[in-house]
């Protein structure tokens, strides 16, 4: 040690440079730098041994770094580690590597600021480009300078950068001979100055003097009317500017050029040296108040004062740190700013706006023209677009109300030989039904639904959950009017036709909805064309195709019109017509879903302008975003899917063969960067344009849909001539955080359901075939079975909306789906995103008197045997057959159990774990309800195995019920044969006391003769001698009956009988309606109580 003291002593006094200064731990940024900068130190003074390079670095690197090395290497001390080793561990302390994901989309995500020049923005990308591993960096650096290059065949990375220069350059000298050229005469009013304003002029189309990219502008390629030269207009012809005359402009900008016009979309500005004094306002909608604001184009943003704030109170303003000067060269003091929702003719944004001190006009900056549509060819006049005009004449037409088709009614054809089939209304949940009986009061009020009392058909409703909690009643039509409707033949345009044309407006319509459909409340008509009816597709495009009839260059593809023109006034016209036509028949357009003006737009995959037709970019997306392989298997399978599009791929076997060779079984694993070359390019053959066939309405349409763990995939394909599935396009995405707890159906399910959406333009209106490895699923959404009682609302919202569309589903292994099996296994990411908790979860969670919430049940569930066991089956699949018998009653329910937030689902109703049973018996028994009323509370909420049973338990040993149970119901009572004879059998019993005296009854079976006899006393003796009287009268018998009395079981009653060889029948205890013909004997009795007032001797003598 104190050998290396020296030679470090000896080493440190020969250096020749000054001391490396200490690191600052607190900006760690600076530590690649600082490591950096060590490096050159030690190397230049030629410190090469790894202890001097340590020890340099221990004794310079400061006190805080020390500290931290030594908690870093703990156990071990600084000393007893490698130069290197300490390095690599700062490294990854300050510097961690970011993954080449992340590294990747910084990358892609970075912008050229303003202000920014090229030579800044490519360093920029170098400097970003150095953790993202690409295999031809200057290629990507090429793909980002995409300023005017698109009509370059040929185009290097060093060719971009000089064309990007060269327009730098070339702007930035014309902003310069502008500035100098400037008329002085110029009025500066109500001129604000901010540090975009320099940046918004350095972008001026040299075409057109708009705000924007002269590689986007449409008159790139117009010829000037003074020069006749194309690549410009007339307005901006530099020929024509050097012979006009400065004139004076209202509202400039001094250091602007005041011939340069501003295109933007909607509305023009002209100047006009006569009106210089007007002042122009438009009024807009802010916050819902229509408020007027003076156009300015001098101003760069939009400002209020403070008197126009005050209707706006509950706005909170942001500080600001913007200045601004007014046209006197004052300083304009502002209070703040704040995002505001604007509304502007058909237009809906939302905008920043600043508040100004004091009484100053509202004015209508230049940040707002493009938002709102403006654009700008001077000032004082206003020309409104012929759009917009047509849009403004026939606005009722986007208003939100239900409209109602002025035209014929449509008519269902049924098959007569199918009959009608009325099903009885399901039973409405507890929690929904105030929820449906509101929304059949507003249908009917609407005159979308009339009561009927003896319908035909009846169809029973679902009712699914909209977003905003109400409900969406709608008939389950599959087992009822469905498949007895006659197949609409109205023919389906032709793709082709669409994709021929221009464009230029897209728009969707509402439905009209008609049938009958049966609920709680009874049965309703539905008097307009209801969504879920199979006829509904054809119906609904005959009708529009009839209201679009004659008008040029518009062609209706069910919910989508698209109208193609040479020209915005062309355009025009025919939207003025389209729009006629659609207010006169009463229906109603929806103004969010439509776009105008538009000269490039997506459409069945295609991307379609005025040039032709361009494979999307997005369609293949997920394809050039999957990750490469790790193993054999992800490699294996990522060949599955190039194996079956083999006959779409070019050199296929040249490209593929250095990954194929990676199979082999004498080959190890190892990832090189031959493998990753020939990956990327195999992905590039798979999103190439001869990969994906064309869409085609006569070829029978296939979707593949599966699901993984960790994402969904589909691949819609087209069933080929020769029996093969070629591609359309591909679609695949990861689960959410909320996606991946679901149960493997549920994904299996959301595979299908977000594929059909996502191909919803491929597939309405058509047959098509769905294919699935999950078996269970083809009895819940196979077209021609009836809808499961017992469903998921998440499941049964996706059974409802499969409805609209037609279609068979069948199941396909696992091992023959792979093409859409690698989409799901290898997805590409998105955020998650925040889904509102459905309403199950509310049940549980709604307010502070919900006894369980989610979170117990779910820390519950987990702790219980058979319910986590379960749950752990409904996540990643169900076995074939049941090892325990206990685990039967979930098994059997397979189908319809699901998992939400950790808890186990058996359709709506929460499975409950065995620990809080007892808990919720007690909270249902309060207040002794019974157990109907139990098991029905149970039912609507809850359920578990043997639930019926332990309700009926706790009921049958409370206490307080038994006690004050019911009587049970009498059986009906096995009347006596009746005697062949006369005074054959008797029935005797006693009655009384009534005044005093106690009476023997006697009734004859057969006569019914009754004899009432007064005794004196009940003994065994009197009633014998009473006995021996009528037998001395009428005779003796065969049979006496009685009840258990004393006297009549006593020794000598029955030796009495005995010897006059009389039988002897008792009837059971505590049951005297046995006793024969008790009319008689009650008649006795009766009637003796109600002759309290006569005498005993009257009383007996109405008896003989």
């Amino acid at each position: 040690m104190a050998e290396t003291q020296h030679v470090l002593a000896t080493r440190m006094g020969s250096l020749r440079l000054c001391h490396i200064e200490e690191f600052d731990t607190s900006n760690p940024k600076e530590w690649n730098s600082y490591a950096s900068r060590l490096m050159f130190y030690l190397e230049a003074n030629k410190v090469s041994a790894d202890a001097n390079k340590r020890a340099v670095l221990l004794s310079s690197c400061g006190s805080a770094l020390f500290k931290l090395m030594e908690s870093l290497l703990s156990p071990a001390k600084p000393v007893e580690r490698s130069f290197d080793e300490i390095i690599s561990v700062l490294n990854d302390h300050f510097a961690p590597q970011p993954s080449e994901i992340v590294n990747r989309h910084i990358f892609y995500q970075h912008k050229q600021q303003p202000g920014e020049t090229v030579a800044e923005f490519i360093a920029d990308l170098r400097r970003l480009a150095q953790g993202c591993n690409f295999l031809d960096l200057e290629t990507m650096l090429r793909d980002r300078l995409q300023l005017r290059l698109f009509a370059k065949k040929v185009l290097t990375f060093q060719m971009a950068q000089e064309e990007a220069l060269s327009a730098e350059a070339a702007c930035k000298h014309a902003c310069e001979i502008r500035a100098v050229n400037v008329d002085s005469s110029a009025q500066n009013i109500h001129h604000m100055s901010s540090k975009r304003l320099t940046y918004k002029q350095a972008n001026v189309c040299a075409s057109c003097g708009g705000q924007h990219n002269r590689a986007f502008c449409r008159f790139k390629n117009a010829v000037c009317r003074c020069r006749q030269k194309a690549g410009h207009i007339e307005r901006v012809c530099r020929s024509k500017q050097r012979h006009s005359k400065p004139q004076a402009k209202a509202n400039a900008i001094s250091v602007a050029d005041t011939h340069q016009s501003y295109l933007l979309n909607c509305i023009t500005y002209r100047s006009t040296p006569s009106l210089r004094s007007l002042k122009l306002s438009v009024f807009l909608s802010i916050e819902g108040k229509r408020c007027q604001l003076e156009v300015d184009s001098g101003s760069d943003v939009t400002i209020i004062s403070e008197q126009t704030f005050e209707d706006f109170k509950k706005l909170k303003l942001a500080p600001t740190t913007l200045s601004l000067v007014s046209f006197l060269g004052k300083q304009v003091k502002l209070m703040g700013s704040c995002l505001v929702n604007v509304d502007y003719s058909i237009i809906h944004t939302r905008l920043r706006i600043f508040v100004a001190k004091g009484n100053c006009p509202n004015l209508l900056g230049l940040e707002w023209f493009e938002p709102l549509g403006i654009r700008i060819e001077g000032i004082n006049h206003i020309n409104s677009s012929p759009v917009e005009s047509a849009l403004r004449k026939y606005q009722a037409v986007f208003t939100p109300d239900l409209g109602c088709y002025a035209g014929e009614p449509v008519s269902l054809d049924l098959d007569p030989s199918v009959p009608p089939v009325r099903m009885k209304a399901r039973k409405v949940p507890l929690a929904l039904k105030e929820k449906i009986d509101m929304e059949l009061d507003k249908l009917v009020k609407q005159k979308v639904l009339e009561p009927v009392s003896h319908p035909v058909w009846a169809t029973p409703i679902v009712t699914p959950m909209k977003p905003d909690v109400s409900v969406r009643i709608c008939g389950d039509n599959k087992r009822t009017i469905n498949k007895a409707l006659l197949k609409h033949a109205y023919p389906v345009p032709a793709v082709s036709h669409l994709l021929a044309i221009t464009i230029s407006c897209c728009s969707s319509l509402s439905t009209v909805d008609a049938q009958t459909i049966i609920k709680h409340r009874g049965a309703f008509r539905v008097k307009r064309l209801q969504f879920g009816v199979s006829a509904a597709p054809g119906i609904f495009q005959g009708v529009i195709d009839q209201l679009t009839k004659g008008i040029p260059g518009v062609l209706p593809y069910f919910d989508d019109i698209l109208i193609a023109a040479k020209d915005e006034s062309m355009l025009a016209k025919r939207l003025a017509m389209l729009l006629k036509r659609f207010y006169d028949a009463g229906l109603r357009l929806n103004a969010e879903k439509c776009k105008f003006c538009l000269r490039r737009i997506e459409f069945l995959g295609f991307d379609i302008d005025a040039s032709g037709i361009h494979p999307s970019k997005q369609k293949v997306l997920a394809i050039h975003n999957t990750p490469q392989p790790r193993n054999k298997k992800e490699l294996q399978t990522f060949l599955g899917l190039l194996n079956f599009y083999h006959s779409f791929l070019r050199n296929k076997a040249t490209v593929a063969e250095p990954i194929h060779r990676l199979l082999d079984k004498e080959t190890k694993w190892k990832w090189t960067k031959k493998h990753k070359k020939a990956f990327n390019q195999t992905k590039q053959l798979l999103s190439s344009d001869c990969v994906l066939t064309h869409y085609d309405v006569k070829k029978p349409l296939v979707l593949i849909c599966d699901a993984s763990p960790v994402g969904i995939g589909a691949v819609l394909c087209h069933q080929m001539p020769n029996g093969k599935e070629a591609p359309i396009a591909f679609y695949l995405r990861t689960l959410t955080s909320t996606e991946r707890n679901y149960a493997q159906i549920d994904k299996e399910a959301l595979a299908i359901i977000a594929s059909v959406k996502k191909f919803h333009d491929y597939l309405y209106g058509r047959s098509f075939r769905i294919i699935t490895d999950h078996k269970p699923l083809l009895g819940i959404f196979a077209p021609n079975e009836e809808t499961p009682y017992i469903l998921s609302p998440r499941m049964l919202r996706w059974t409802v909306m499969l409805g609209a569309y037609v279609y068979d589903i069948c199941y396909r292994l696992g091992k023959l789906i792979d093409n859409a099996d690698i989409l799901s296994r290898l997805p590409t990411k998105i955020p998650d995103v925040e889904i509102p908790p459905p309403l199950e979860v509310l049940m549980l969670e709604s307010d502070d008197t919900v006894i369980m919430k989610a979170n117990d049940i779910a820390r519950m569930s987990l702790k219980d045997p058979l319910i986590s066991r379960v749950l752990n089956w409904a996540w990643k699949g169900w076995p074939a057959k049941l090892s325990d018998k206990k685990f039967k009653p979930f098994f059997i329910r397979q189908l319809e159990i699901s998992v939400h937030k950790g808890c186990l689902l058996w359709g709506n109703r929460v499975v409950i774990p065995i620990q809080a049973h007892s808990r919720l018996l007690t909270m249902l028994h309060d207040g002794h309800p019974g157990i109907v009323r139990m098991k029905a509370l149970a039912r609507s909420y809850f359920w578990w195995p043997k639930m019926d049973e332990d309700i009926e338990k706790t009921v049958n040993t409370c206490d307080v019920c038994q006690s004050s149970r019911a009587a049970m119901p009498k059986a009906p009572g096995q009347s006596w044969e009746k005697p062949n004879n006369p005074w054959s059998r008797l029935h005797i019993d006693f009655a009384g006391p009534f005044q005093g005296k106690t009476f023997l009854i006697v009734v004859d079976a057969f006569s019914k003769w009754l004899e009432v006899i007064p005794i004196s006393d009940m003994s065994t003796r009197t009633v014998i001698e009473e006995l021996r009287q009528l037998f001395a009268t009428h005779g003796l018998l065969n049979t006496t009956v009685s009840d258990n009395a004393a006297q009549f079981v006593s020794v000598e009653f029955q030796q009495f009988l005995k010897r006059g060889a009389i039988r002897h029948a008792r009837i059971a205890p505590f049951h005297p309606a046995s006793n024969g013909p008790h009319d008689k004997r009650g008649f006795a009795k009766n009637g003796s109580r109600k002759l309290e007032t006569a005498s005993v001797t009257d009383v007996t003598a109405r008896f003989r």
